[in-house]
């Protein structure tokens, strides 16, 4: 029985929408491996430290949750932590063609690991890192969007590039 899953992803930043495919995974599996992907040919807005320190701050009084960073593949990482599935959130059908693209390269690569797709909370659905980030940089509120640690990030990396 699989126990074991990892959601990979940036998580530059972490959102509400995010929270909600963690929350609600942990009904099906019994531990969750949030692992931040690193990827040299993005430039992220916040440093790996940075949405790590995010994450684990967000995901604190969570249990059964770990915080973790990889590079390289993500079936070996998985395999190397003994994890039997990649959990990954969809919010809408534009999401599902490269998804189902990366699940099945995954499982051509390793045919041990599943892949679990998970929609999105409806509230959630319009929520992307990347809407986020360019309402924050032009001053638009997102509480309420994000953690209030991320919150505070954003309000701060904004305000050092005026």
């Amino acid at each position: 029985m699989c126990k074991v899953a990892i959601y990979p992803g940036a998580f530059d930043p972490v959102t509400n929408g995010h929270i909600d495919i963690i929350q609600r995974a942990l009904g099906i599996f019994d531990k969750l491996i949030v692992a931040i992907a690193i990827n040299p040919g993005k430039e992220p807005l916040f440093t790996l430290e940075e949405r790590l320190m995010m994450l684990r701050e967000t995901l604190k009084d969570i249990p059964n949750v770990e915080v973790d960073d990889f590079d390289g593949l993500l079936v070996d990482y998985a395999a190397k932590r003994d994890a039997c599935a990649i959990l990954r959130g969809l919010r809408a059908v534009s999401d599902f063609e490269y998804e189902f693209q990366l699940a099945l390269m995954n499982r051509r690569l390793n045919r041990d690991i599943q892949t679990f797709f998970l929609m999105t909370g409806l509230r959630w659905i319009f929520t992307s890192s990347s809407i986020i980030k360019e309402a924050a940089q032009f001053g638009g509120n997102v509480e309420g969007m994000v953690p209030e640690i991320v919150r505070q990030q954003l309000k701060e990396k904004f305000a050092e590039k005026t």
